[in-house]
């Protein structure tokens, strides 16, 4: 499932998310969901959020299950 519809993005969720610094290259930084960023229902790069790692960036995947 990917994350551009606000409503599958759940606090908690384990998803991958794409960093501001690291677009080109395309490389995925997996956490745990602390915080929805985005106000908007849908975006068409990903839902921005914060990990619980305090990293923050624009979901790509949402990974089954939760930690």
């Amino acid at each position: 499932m990917d994350g551009r519809n606000r409503a599958d993005v759940t606090l908690g969720a384990r998803v991958q998310v794409v960093q501001k610094q690291d677009q080109r290259s395309g490389k995925l930084t997996e956490g745990t969901v602390q915080a929805i960023l985005t106000s908007s229902a849908t975006h068409p790069h990903g839902i921005k959020v914060r990990l619980a790692s305090g990293e923050v960036g624009r979901v790509k995947t949402i990974l089954p299950g939760r930690s």
